[in-house]
């Protein structure tokens, strides 16, 4: 028990550098007064809801897969686990019912490599094949379209212990026949893939801060290297994912008439005074943030200001690499939570090198991981899907995560009025985005279900459906959200602004479940 609290004020000492919860007084663009329906968006923009391998499937060790890092980290630190978490690997059938049940158009999950490809490389383990293609089956005969990811931060430990992962260049081989697999196996049904989950904020929770797998950094890390690490993970992330997108193209679009994208975490910036310095910062910011990727995405490089910051620690792209990543994205995956005010400052300490330092800006959020407590500000989603529009071109956007926790004893966690209000702001943000412009086409509330959540175990519940999980059947139940978003998507506006979420809380209250 000492050593686990110790691992968490390491991880907490981490955070605070990152993270400092504000409250924002600003104006909404949506308030939950405002009504909209389904509708008043463009046909065939879809509405899904999402999980990952990790977070839901569970049966950690059963047929035939093997560890990821993921298993590795939170084993090896005695944090909570996902080796039962929803146990979906048994259970797809039932929570396929549920989105049915929900009207869902689409779900977003993941693959698990180690579940596919024990070793990362070589045979195909014959259950982990057949689990998928079950699952995926089940989907589209109740035509719900799904949407497949490739990497969800959980790399084959195999492959970590053979060459270092993605720190290797070995990596992009490996993962392109992981995802030649895939495309073969499941691409006569899946017609959208991401191949790597929040491509930026891995790279920085595995590589700068060490709070994710694989666990590295240069501060209260036992290996890593800040400075250098999360920019060769992110060059390889980029090289990798054109890899098996140009794989794509040769080999399957044709026939199969599918799209492959990268999903990126994207944070809305704003400065904190009309000050040149703060504006200039929160460029800065954004630049690091959605440029990292996107830059290299449509242009070929990185952004200037990141050459300029980061020197000869940033990797080049050779003129065949450039021309390979430029282009290589049909659809860009917005993961989308909060919103920072930016000062122009040098953080942190003297001589002291790592991401956070190299954008030289101090970031102050409306969103504390460590407790969870988070503004609402959808004018912050808005403002990122603006900014991609007029900054990268305006290239097909698909929100594949957005959600709020909500805590509580079981009543307050089915009553979760703040979730619905919450949705109904965000989701009203996409769609003043979508009005000025934006080619956004679907957005994923996350999550279908409790789930064990990668930074807060099973201490976070964004779930659309509450699971019990000290009940040996995990009994699966609808929150109030679960029937508001069944609704909106239903085209049942009855329930839809401030009076209709009461009369939908009454009506709740009323039921038996």
């Amino acid at each position: 028990m000492e050593q686990k609290g110790e691992r968490k004020n390491d991880m907490d000492w981490v955070l605070s550098l990152v993270i400092i919860t504000i409250s924002l007084a600003l104006p909404l663009h949506v308030s939950c007064s405002d009504v909209y329906s389904r509708s008043d968006f463009p046909e065939g923009f879809a509405f899904g809801s999402g999980t990952s391998a990790y977070q839901w499937e569970g049966a950690a060790a059963e047929d035939g897969r093997k560890p990821s890092v993921w298993d590795t980290f939170v084993h090896s630190r005695n944090l909570d686990n996902g080796d039962i978490t929803c146990d979906g690997y048994h259970k797809y059938k039932e929570d396929v019912q549920l989105m049915v049940e929900t009207g869902l158009d689409a779900f977003k999950f993941s693959i698990s490599w180690s579940r596919l490809i024990p070793n990362g490389r070589g045979p195909v383990n014959p259950k982990g094949l057949q689990f998928y293609k079950n699952f995926i089956q089940e989907l589209v005969t109740h035509g719900i379209e799904p949407h497949a990811t490739l990497f969800h931060y959980d790399l084959p430990q195999a492959l970590e212990d053979d060459y270092g992962g993605w720190l290797n260049r070995t990596i992009i081989e490996d993962f392109t026949a992981y995802a030649d697999v895939c495309f073969r196996e499941f691409g006569s049904h899946v017609k959208f893939w991401t191949t790597i989950n929040e491509a930026n904020i891995f790279t920085i929770g595995g590589y700068n801060d060490g709070i994710t797998g694989p666990g590295r950094c240069s501060r209260k890390c036992s290996s890593g290297n800040s400075s250098t690490e999360p920019y060769i993970v992110g060059h390889n992330l980029l090289l990798a994912h054109a890899s098996a997108s140009r794989l794509y193209r040769q080999k399957y679009k044709d026939m199969q008439g599918g799209s492959v994208g990268l999903s990126l975490y994207a944070i809305g910036f704003s400065p904190s005074t009309s000050s040149k310095d703060d504006e200039m910062a929160a460029q800065r910011a954004r630049d690091f943030d959605l440029g990292w990727m996107l830059a290299p995405l449509t242009l070929g490089d990185y952004p200037y200001v990141m050459r300029r910051s980061i020197g000869s620690r940033l990797p080049d792209f050779s003129e065949e690499e450039s021309e390979l990543v430029k282009g290589s994205s049909d659809f860009i995956g917005i993961i989308h939570y909060l919103a920072a005010i930016v000062t122009n400052t040098k953080p942190y300490f003297p001589g002291y090198s790592d991401y956070y330092y190299d954008t030289g800006v101090t970031s102050s959020y409306t969103c504390n991981i460590t407790t969870s407590q988070c503004s609402v500000t959808p004018w912050a989603l808005e403002g990122v899907l603006e900014y991609i529009k007029q900054s990268y071109g305006n290239p097909p956007v698909y929100i594949l995560e957005n959600g709020k926790t909500i805590k509580g004893d079981f009543q307050l966690q089915l009553k979760d009025t703040p979730r619905i209000e919450y949705l109904h702001v965000y989701m009203g943000a996409v769609l003043s985005a979508v009005r000025n412009g934006s080619d956004t086409r679907g957005y994923f509330v996350w999550s279908l279900m409790d789930v064990y959540e990668l930074l807060g175990g099973y201490g976070k519940s964004y779930g659309l459906y509450y699971v019990n999980f000290s009940d040996a059947h995990l009994t699966r139940s609808p929150k109030l959200s679960a029937h508001w978003y069944s609704a909106f998507i239903k085209g049942d506006a009855t329930f839809l602004g401030s009076q209709g979420i009461s009369q939908l809380q009454s009506n709740f209250s009323s039921s038996s479940l």
